[in-house]
């Protein structure tokens, strides 16, 4: 079971979920139907016959129970659900208020098959109602004023049950004879070899990994609009796009068990790559966003899934477009006569307002260096195993650590400077400490003062992204104290390969224990180990996966 409050309940390939999430940090009272298709939109409201009914939610069925009955919810398919109930009735409203003709939700009865259809403006779609047993007791059509009047209700007094469909335009009638029970019993099947493929490993040292993979497996969306591929979203509460860096944590998570999808999720962004070679910020259903980029971890993330045998063609693609990310750093985000690029916003970095970005945000960083150094490594790699010429990768790789190391380290810690002047810029923040990627690769004394550094930021929780006795600190400041999931990856994995595994077994430890108390949070205070923000993010499941798979193995040996 889990909690309705904090994670969606929905179905791989569902733009659907049903959830209190009705728009950004906004909880409603009753659990309502979502569609994603052009955004976060309510589309109905259920709101059962009995005010104080208890929810209860398992991965292949949502029910609402009172001692006088219950009511059922499960998915038949990507775009339909099926609702039942036994002694419980429910109001099925439309959520959107129509404020004008060409907004909200109507609802009409369809003369053709006698369905009930709720027309969305927001979504563009149609919610067809068709009952399967019972009787509505109460319709209010497309004549009322008000949303909340736009209805109908399945009584009490009687076993009742109806399906719900998302479509276009228009669809023939409804005609599954599928008992509920065996639609139920298909999707925890279903579920459960999702699990098995992604987790094997997974036992009682690992007690979140099972509602991890429910994380990922409900936030997968069928291609659709701008996304040509299968997409695991960033979440299907409101931060549901797919950003070009979180993509790459859920494409390492599912490698081993689901590779196919994996190297989707890895290629989305680069679907919609621009014609400098980089990056959109996002991508969702009916949106792609350029106004920003994202850091260049696809290097790092891509020889984590070249584990196995790849296609050839399809590695001489990935070739091309690493290649393109990766001039568009050196060729568009470097000062003509510097060796080092710059971001030109916190954004940029993944770190939107890290206090790294504080004095001057057009800047040259550590983290960008190390990044870009493991992509260019990772290009001389891909450029061996085709026959192509590999030298100029890695004397660029070779080149811009050079600089990294001369220009930015101070002796303690790597500074930032401005791109422009060259005025160096200092901060505590951990981004500043990122370097540590490049492991083994460092000089050995540098990777002990990161790793130093990187333990002073080491709470009872994990990693927090600024000291907590920073003037700066903020516990619920984004990326100026909280702990998230991409910078404990990325940096447990760095101090493995520098030699530092205690401190990477300490990280990887507390971070766990922190989702196995507080679920899979966009991310967490730093002191309490409090969930914040979106508390159903993939990338942090897929984290927990990533980090919870590695210690069942090294356990195992």
């Amino acid at each position: 079971m889990f909690s309705i409050q904090d994670i969606p309940f929905s179905y791989r390939g569902s733009w659907l979920n049903v959830s209190p999430v009705v728009a950004k940090h906004t909880y409603a009272e009753d659990l309502h139907l979502i569609s994603h298709q052009t955004g976060l939109h309510p589309v109905l409201r259920f709101t059962p016959s009995v005010v104080d009914s208890t929810v209860v939610a398992t991965p292949a069925l949502l029910t609402w129970r009172h001692e006088t009955g219950r009511v059922e919810l499960a998915y038949e398919s990507p775009d339909t659900i099926r609702m039942r109930g036994d002694g419980l009735g429910m109001r099925i409203a439309a959520a959107a208020p129509a404020l004008t003709p060409f907004s909200g939700t109507y609802l009409y009865r369809d003369p053709v098959d006698g369905s009930y259809v709720f027309t969305s403006y927001e979504t563009g779609r149609r919610y067809r109602l068709t009952v399967l047993s019972g009787e509505p007791v109460e319709v209010e059509g497309a004549q009322a004023l008000a949303a909340a009047d736009r209805h109908l209700t399945l009584p009490a007094g009687q076993p009742w049950e109806v399906a719900i469909e998302e479509y276009e335009t228009a669809r023939r009638p409804y005609a599954s004879t599928v008992p509920f029970d065996r639609i139920v019993n298909a999707a925890a099947v279903t579920f459960a070899e999702f699990v098995d493929a992604v987790a094997p490993w997974r036992g009682p040292r690992t007690p979140a990994a099972e509602l991890a993979a429910y994380v990922l497996w409900s936030a997968t969306v069928s291609p659709a609009g701008f996304l040509a591929r299968p997409a695991v979203l960033m979440s299907k509460h409101w931060m549901d796009k797919v950003w070009s860096w979180d993509h790459c944590f859920n494409a390492i998570a599912l490698a081993a068990g689901e590779p196919e999808l994996a190297w989707d999720q890895f290629q989305l962004p680069f679907d919609h790559q621009d014609p400098a070679g980089a990056l959109p910020d996002s991508v969702t259903h009916s949106e792609v966003l350029y106004n920003y980029v994202k850091p260049p971890i696809h290097g790092w993330a891509l020889r984590r899934l070249l584990d196995g045998p790849v296609d050839r063609a399809r590695l001489a693609e990935t070739y091309a477009r690493l290649a393109d990310w990766t001039g568009f750093w050196l060729e568009s985000r470097r000062v003509p006569g510097h060796d080092l690029p710059h971001y030109q916003h916190g954004n940029d970095s993944g770190w939107d307002n890290a206090t790294t970005f504080d004095g001057d945000r057009v800047i040259e960083t550590a983290d960008l260096a190390a990044f870009l150094v493991l992509q260019l490594r990772c290009l001389a790699d891909l450029a061996g195993e085709l026959g192509v010429p590999a030298a100029t990768w890695a004397s660029t790789a070779d080149r811009i650590q050079a600089a990294m190391l001369d220009q930015l380290w101070d002796g303690e810690r790597f500074t930032a400077r401005r791109a422009e002047t060259g005025q160096p810029q200092a901060s505590t923040s951990l981004l500043d400490l990122m370097p540590i990627v490049l492991g083994a690769d460092l000089p050995t004394d540098v990777a002990a003062a990161l790793a130093r550094r990187i333990e002073a930021h080491l709470t009872a929780h994990g990693l927090a992204t600024e000291p907590v006795d920073s003037p700066h600190y903020s516990a619920d400041g984004y990326w100026r104290g909280p702990i998230w999931a991409p910078s404990t990856v990325l940096i447990e994995d760095g101090l493995r390969r520098a030699g530092h595994t205690g401190l990477a077994d300490e990280i990887s430890h507390r971070f766990r224990a922190l989702c196995e108390k507080s679920g899979f949070a966009e991310n967490f205070d730093a002191e309490t180990g409090t969930g914040l923000r979106d508390r159903a993010y993939t990338w942090t499941a897929s984290s927990y996966l990533i980090l919870a798979a590695a210690y069942a193995q090294r356990s195992s040996q």
